[in-house]
């Protein structure tokens, strides 16, 4: 089994910051790739950021270029969203995301999602 937990959403004022974390636990044997989406309000759910394992290369969605930026610590199954200038349209659920092999599936891999942290900007 599998859990990804994510942690720090909440409310900011807008031009403010929250630094949002996700940890992977379970039968782990490696995680690839990992990243963040986020789902407002009567819109899909749409790619933030994402980064990959060993050398990590990362990318982003437009819109949170130079605000936002993803990290991970390896050691610790954890990925890291720091979002910074956080504007109104930046409210969502942010979901984490990661491509995990298990006890069970390695080498194949499956993807799994975390529940999903509330961040509201208001004006």
């Amino acid at each position: 089994q599998v859990q990804l937990v994510e942690s720090g959403g909440g409310l900011v004022q807008a031009g403010g910051s929250l630094t949002l974390s996700c940890v992977a636990s379970g039968s782990i044997v490696s995680i690839n790739a990992m990243g963040w989406y986020r789902q407002a309000p009567g819109k899909q759910r749409e790619l933030v950021a994402t980064i990959s394992s060993g050398d990590p290369s990362t990318g982003y969605a437009d819109s949170v270029k130079g605000r936002f930026t993803i990290s991970r610590d390896i050691a610790k199954n954890t990925v890291y969203l720091q979002m910074n200038s956080l504007k109104t349209e930046d409210t969502a659920v942010y979901h984490c995301n990661a491509v995990i092999g298990t006890r069970r599936t390695w080498p194949s891999t499956n993807d799994y999602w975390g529940q999903g942290t509330q961040v509201t900007v208001s004006s």
